[in-house]
């Protein structure tokens, strides 16, 4: 399968922030890393195979600040094969730096021209404000995935841009 976009092996330079934020597809040298902060936001490791899977599919990119992995995003098709952003995840150390709008504009940026979908509980409102304020519109719900808290479906055309997949 190829990697979800043109140019998978440029990386994203995001500038301007006291911190600079660097997004690049994920290697398998960056497996370890990014397992130990899904365990740490999860609490346990149960997508250690799907977080291997994926960077090894070139699905997942991750952000580093210095030398470090702030996080990562998997986008693939497991939604109806629709592009889907499956998962958003950001180091409890580095949340609330732009690291997740970041590695999304990143992922949009790999699929020019496409729909791209997500979602979060609706007891999200961090990740609610983050798709809002990127331009993701509610497409729906979807109800019994987590008792009593209804998983909130957003939508978004990514943009069509002549420089899509370049370094900026």
């Amino acid at each position: 399968m190829q990697p979800f976009g043109p140019n998978p092996s440029k990386g994203v330079v995001v500038t301007g922030r006291k911190d600079e934020i660097a997004v690049r597809p994920a290697i398998a040298a960056d497996s370890n890393a990014v397992c130990a902060i899904d365990e740490r936001v999860l609490g346990r490791d149960e997508r250690r195979d799907f977080l291997r899977s994926a960077i090894e599919l070139g699905e997942c990119l991750v952000a580093e600040i210095g030398r470090e992995i702030a996080g990562f995003v998997v986008v693939d098709r497991s939604l109806y094969d629709q592009r889907f952003v499956a998962l958003l995840i950001v180091d409890p150390a580095h949340q609330r730096r732009g690291v997740g709008s970041a590695l999304v504009g990143a992922g949009e940026r790999r699929v020019p021209g496409e729909k791209l979908f997500t979602s979060t509980n609706a007891s999200n409102l961090p990740m609610q404000a983050l798709c809002e304020g990127l331009g993701y519109v509610r497409s729906g719900w979807i109800e019994n995935l987590d008792e009593g808290d209804p998983e909130i479906v957003y939508f978004k055309r990514t943009p069509i841009d002549s420089g899509a997949g370049r370094d900026r």
